[in-house]
């Protein structure tokens, strides 16, 4: 089992020491209810894994650990082996000692688009919601973030967000914690706090954008990165079963409408930064994700269009900050 424990103690005597009040008992609940059928065997293959001290560390241009004496062959195999059994990977990609673990996405090109228009993260304390394996909480220590802490409540990316800390010599500095941001409490704490690919999941979007901003600081900024349609400050597309082969897909505003949410919702000094579509460049089916991508979610007669037959994947980034 994961051992928070340090997490907590680090946490005992600054801004988010009140969510110590609720959150050893959230995570002893998720720990006795953690009944996935694969979960012991995904935290086996992290236990199994050496614990590694990299001679470099590079979380600044990507997430690289490289040791001085390149790994034995018969040792890097049993450690690539250790991680393909925590497949598929989804957000990266990772380069561990000479083992490239080539994600379905492409994570580093979105933090290419995000990181010119963040305010500087050195020193501040970071929320990631739905941070999937960690990476970008990796890419945000390598841009000096004092602390960089994720929520996913998915346990398998909780197993390979905990493999790629081992092997990166148990860095303390990023954490994740097996929580949805519904069962935080108003921390008002976070300097920044992201919210990438979550929104167009979300039943209620306004209530995720309030949720978000109860864990800002004043004066802490939002990064808000979520699908968006084509359209003016009313346009708002709600699909049907589906939407590029995704049943939990609930609205997708126009960039300017999520604008307004935004400002609905109290954040001010909201820009929109960046828009471009999804491209298979950046979202890809590989080996070490093995199942449907992108390519198959489009129209094979007009990849302009999802298979659905609704606009294909457009992405948008938001910055706000909280007045």
């Amino acid at each position: 089992m994961v051992d928070f424990g340090n997490f907590y103690q680090l946490i005992a005597k600054g801004p988010l020491a009140p969510w110590l009040e609720t959150l050893p008992a959230q995570v002893a609940q998720w720990q006795r209810e953690s009944l996935h059928g694969q979960f012991k065997q995904w935290m086996n293959s992290v236990e199994f894994l050496p614990a590694l001290l990299p001679w470099r560390l590079d979380l600044l241009h990507s997430v690289t650990a490289e040791a001085q004496t390149p790994l034995g062959e018969g040792q890097k195999i049993g450690i690539e082996k250790l991680l393909r059994n925590l497949m598929p990977w989804r957000k990266g990609p990772f380069d561990l000692y000479g083992i490239h673990i080539d994600t379905e996405w492409r994570s580093d090109l979105k933090w290419e688009r995000v990181l010119p228009h963040l305010s500087p993260l050195a020193g501040r304390t970071i929320l990631d919601v739905g941070c999937g394996s960690g990476y970008h909480l990796w890419r945000m220590v390598g841009a000096g973030a004092h602390l960089a802490v994720g929520i996913d409540p998915t346990q398998l990316f909780l197993c390979q967000f905990e493999a790629v800390r081992k092997l990166l010599g148990n860095d303390q500095r990023a954490h994740l914690l097996p929580l949805g941001i519904e069962q935080l409490p108003a921390l008002n704490a976070f300097d920044t706090v992201f919210s990438m690919g979550v929104l167009y999941h979300r039943r209620s979007p306004l209530d995720h954008l309030w949720q978000l901003k109860d864990q800002l600081v004043k004066d802490g900024e939002l990064v808000l990165e979520t699908l968006v349609v084509e359209g003016d400050a009313s346009t708002v597309l709600v699909p049907g079963e589906r939407y590029a082969q995704m049943r939990n897909v609930y609205f997708i505003p126009s960039a300017l409408a999520l604008k307004n949410w935004l400002e609905k919702c109290g954040f001010v000094d909201v820009r929109i930064v960046d828009s471009c579509p999804t491209t298979s460049e950046e979202q890809r089916r590989t080996t070490w994700m093995t199942s449907e991508s992108l390519a198959d979610f489009l129209d094979p007669a007009d990849s302009r269009r999802t298979c659905e037959g609704y606009p294909a994947p457009l992405r948008a980034i938001l910055i706000a900050r909280k007045p």
